[in-house]
């Protein structure tokens, strides 16, 4: 088995080598190669050539600064500021109840925290916050005039960029939950009003020896899914 931690020699390595990063070394990642990769995640697919994608990388000190006003903002809103849009359907029925629930238990289980501690479950989930350490942040805007078809190019562009990271040795970990504070991200930016801002993106080189890295992150088999009409 190919070590998870090395580049990816061929894109089924690197699908099978992604996941959800959630502890990062403290190891630089360079900017030239992080500009290469976004350009090259441009050739994605996209519906009439439209590109809907609107990419902010942030590092360095800017970095520091966004990670103590999240700090204070988090304090001050921990519910969030704004939902930009549903992250999960109010009403989520099996299997995907199911799995949601399956993912979190096994991911707090990994760090032994207890559904009945939810003091010590919020604390993990604020490490979101800042971007669990990793060096890089991105945050991912599309047009607010855009629709589903939009959407599905912007979700094909991260994917493109985050198999383009596992090539290089790179990881990262795509962070929805960033929309709840698109005010303060937003201002911070200085993103335009026309644009919604979809995600954050935490990306740098992977903790290997930590747990949150470590537990299993089960696919649904292809009979749950999968039919073919070939006669």
């Amino acid at each position: 088995m190919e070590d998870e931690t090395k580049s990816a020699r061929t894109v089924s390595a690197a699908l099978a080598s992604r996941r959800s990063v959630r502890a990062f070394l403290d190891r630089p990642v360079d900017a030239g190669l992080l500009r290469k990769l976004l350009e090259k995640a441009a050739r994605a697919p996209s519906g009439g050539n439209l590109q809907p994608w609107h990419i902010h990388v942030v590092g360095g000190s800017k970095l520091d600064e966004l990670k103590r006003i999240m700090r204070e903002r988090v304090r001050e809103a921990p519910g969030g500021e704004h939902f930009e849009y549903e992250i999960y359907p109010p009403k989520l029925d099996s299997p995907y109840r199911d799995r949601r629930y399956a993912m979190g238990e096994t991911m707090y289980g990994s760090l032994g925290l207890k559904r009945e501690d939810k003091a010590a479950r919020a604390g993990w989930f604020a490490r979101n916050f800042a971007f669990f350490d990793a060096p890089i942040a991105l945050f991912c805007y599309i047009g607010r005039q855009l629709g589903p078809p939009q959407w599905s190019d912007m979700g094909m562009y991260l994917q493109s960029f985050m198999l383009l990271l596992r090539e290089e040795g790179l990881d990262s970990c795509a962070q929805e939950c960033w929309s709840i504070y698109p005010h303060t991200v937003s201002a911070f930016l200085s993103a335009p009003k026309e644009q919604l801002l979809f995600c954050g993106m935490a990306i740098g080189w992977r903790e290997p020896a930590h747990p949150i890295n470590q537990f299993p992150v089960p696919r649904a088999p292809a009979e749950e899914f999968l039919r073919f009409h070939l006669e």
